[in-house]
């Protein structure tokens, strides 16, 4: 049976949330038991002086009287019932709301999205019935308690007799009680588990839909429907076994009681009209029907309560008072231990990002990617360990505080809002419209958010995105969000090789005061980071430069790269001989990077000259239309002959798509030709920027 303390910890209190609404039931309630004791009262006096040829008329008003005022505080009790059941149910729904959305994903993972859902549903419905199930309960044992006194002051023996069997009806209330609870609450955690199962499914309709598995899907959400039948019987026959036996017990107490009436009426130790008023107060005090429903509706609010509690149970982090002081961003954990049920993911990392730099995580599928992510920016909490914004603990901060000075950008964004742009604005204090279309311009959302019908005023559930789409929304939301810290778990994974190469660009332009932390898939995007974090076994393996851990066999086995240091593959590195799949291939290098004299197989770069500034740079013709000429740069950041800039590619005449332009370009990251729309230079020879072919390779 669920305990008090279980209530106590959901509801603030016996009372509920609206404790002045449900002290006027209560009130109410026993102003209309105490009317009801008083009626059978009124009309034996009124029998007896019309037995008597006494004048009768007052007490015919009384009883008249008493029957208006009973309807009056029926219809009140119904007015304040309904309206303290509504209150606190939406008392305990956004209470749970609120409470979910603070815990976070531990949540879920322990009760899956199905049950919360019908948890936050359908048992906040009957938790919310709790205090008005209290307060009628009251009034329904003020009843049989007042009943009983009534009979003493008409008789002593009659409540005597009633007394006498009153013991048989409290065991069958209690039994009732207690199993009640326990059937309420087999039935509700088999509903739960059917929610769950619709929700899963409902979430993988597509796998669903393309599996063809849809009868065998609709099988597995339903196979609990026995159990919940078997659940729901089971509670019947306990309400049905508990009321019979008390329609058992109480007609023979009523009987007594009027047949003890009967003989102190022959001995005229009492009135013909007090019979009659003795017979009411027998069945009032036997009113086991009334308690029974009122047993078994509070019996269903306690059950309902207590799955509420569980959920609440689970704590929610608490927040700091602290602010942060002025610094550049710099971000460390110490020591971070980090598990998923029962399984360690991250153990013992240390790492630190210094401010205003850009960190991408690589490591393989299940390293604890993007849980360090969510630990970084306080998604969720580290088992152990600490992480640190510019020296000040994560815990310190206020909540207002570390929201202002942290944002995501996810694989799958949530596109939670009305608008659009409410969508972009998420999570802004006072959103400005200039500063949410300078995100999506940077976002390269713009374009096809200004396509919609109602452009940035269009309704969420009338802008269906695809999934880069939804993509570039959410970096669009991250960017107009700003902060000293920015992390992107795996944030560019839906786009296109050219939109990600104009994003990255964006995102890495010099100069920006904000921290980037990357969970990266890609090879391209890890080359473009200052720096790469490699998590491998729970651990930081190594952190340095991408071109210096590439290197190592077993770093580039992560990107899905076989064989040795000189082969490399999705925009890896190739020693002297040749690069597959989007790599270079060189004879000199500097600083890490490879230049060759020799032609490179598809779609490779050649290259006469050893490149500078991390860059190659090639004097020979590449094959499947790559990039030639002397001195001719790729890939994003390479300078050619003359350019005076970083972030800008040039050739030997001109340059082709996102940053790259002629000889002697004075800007970087924009090309000295011909420009299309969004100032992107179109190619005017045979200087080739990014390639749209491949698997996300920027060349």
């Amino acid at each position: 049976m669920t305990t008090s303390t279980a209530d106590d910890r959901t509801l603030p209190g016996p009372l509920g949330p609206v404790p002045g609404r449900v002290l006027a039931l209560a009130l109410v309630s026993t102003a209309a038991t105490g009317a009801g004791l008083l009626l059978p009262a009124a009309l034996g006096r009124t029998l007896d002086l019309l037995l008597a040829d006494a004048p009768a008329t007052r007490w015919v008003l009384y009883c008249a009287g008493l029957v208006a005022l009973l309807a009056l505080l029926d219809a009140c009790q119904t007015v304040l019932g309904g309206t303290v059941d509504a209150r606190s149910t939406a008392w305990l729904r956004r209470r749970l709301t609120r409470h979910v959305l603070a815990v976070g994903p531990r949540a879920a993972d322990r009760f899956g999205p199905g049950d919360l859902v019908a948890r936050l549903v359908g048992n906040a419905a009957q938790a919310g019935t709790a205090p008005t199930a209290r307060a009628a309960l009251f009034a329904a044992l003020a009843g049989p308690l007042g009943a009983i006194v009534a009979l003493a002051l008409i008789d002593p023996w009659l409540a005597a007799v009633f007394l006498a069997g009153a013991p048989v009806l409290v065991l069958l209330l209690r039994a009732l009680s207690r199993d009640t609870t326990e059937c309420v609450a087999w039935y509700q955690r088999v509903q739960g588990r059917i929610a769950a199962s619709l929700a899963e499914a409902v979430g993988g309709w597509r796998t669903v839909a393309a599996a063809g598995a849809a009868p065998r899907e609709t099988a597995r959400i339903l196979r609990p429907l026995p159990e919940l039948s078997r659940a729901g019987h089971r509670m019947w026959q306990v309400q049905g076994r508990a009321a019979g036996q008390a329609v058992a017990v109480a007609p023979l107490l009523q009987l007594a009681v009027v047949a003890v009436a009967g003989v102190l009426l022959t001995r005229d130790r009492v009135t013909v009209g007090e019979v009659l008023a003795a017979s009411r107060y027998a069945v009032l005090a036997t009113g086991v029907g009334l308690l029974v429903g009122h047993l078994a509706g509070l019996a269903r609010a306690r059950a309902a309560t207590g799955r509420l509690g569980e959920v609440l149970a689970e704590p929610a982090p608490a927040y700091g008072r602290s602010g942060l002081p002025p610094g550049p961003g710099r971000l460390e954990l110490r020591g971070v231990v980090a598990r998923r049920g029962t399984r360690t993911v991250l153990d013992g990392v240390d790492l630190v990002v210094p401010g205003g730099s850009t960190v991408a995580v690589v490591g393989r599928s299940g390293a604890g990617k993007s849980l360090l992510a969510a630990v970084a920016g306080r998604l969720t909490d580290p088992h152990a360990g600490e992480v640190r914004l510019d020296g000040v603990p994560l815990r310190d901060l206020s909540h207002d505080e570390l929201r202002r000075s942290v944002g995501y950008a996810f694989e799958r964004p949530a596109l939670l809002g009305t608008t659009v742009e409410d969508t972009l604005a998420l999570g802004l204090a006072s959103p400005s419209p200039d500063r949410v279309r300078e995100a999506a311009v940077t976002a390269r959302a713009d374009t096809f958010v200004r396509r919609l019908p109602e452009g940035y005023d269009t309704t969420v559930a009338d802008a269906p995105c695809s999934g880069g789409e939804a993509q570039r929304l959410g970096l669009a939301r991250a960017f107009a969000h700003g902060g000293r810290l920015l992390i992107l778990d795996d944030a560019l994974s839906s786009l296109d090789t050219v939109t990600e190469a104009h994003i990255t660009a964006a995102l890495l332009a010099g100069g920006s005061p904000t921290t980037r932390l990357l969970v990266a898939h890609r090879a391209v995007t890890a080359a473009r980071a200052d720096m790469v974090a490699w998590l491998d076994g729970g651990r930081v393996r190594a952190v340095g430069p991408h071109e210096a851990l590439w290197a190592e066999a077993e770093y580039r086995a992560v990107f899905g790269v076989q064989g040795g240091a000189g082969a490399s593959e999705d925009g890896g590195h190739a020693g002297a001989g040749a690069s597959a799949d989007g790599g270079h291939a060189g004879a000199a290098a500097e600083e890490g990077w490879h230049a060759s004299a020799q032609a490179s197989e598809k779609g490779e770069d050649a290259s006469a000259k050893a490149s500078e500034n991390d860059m190659h740079a090639g004097a020979r013709t590449s094959q499947d239309g790559m990039h030639a000429g002397a001195g001719q740069s790729e890939d994003h950041g390479h300078r050619g002959v003359g350019e005076p800039k970083d972030a800008t590619h040039t050739g030997a005449g001109q340059s082709e798509n996102h940053g790259h332009g002629d000889v002697g370009e004075p800007e970087g990251g924009v090309g000295g030709g011909a420009r299309e729309a969004g100032g992107l230079p179109r190619s005017q020879g045979s200087s080739v920027g990014f390639e749209e072919s491949g698997e996300g390779t920027v060349r």
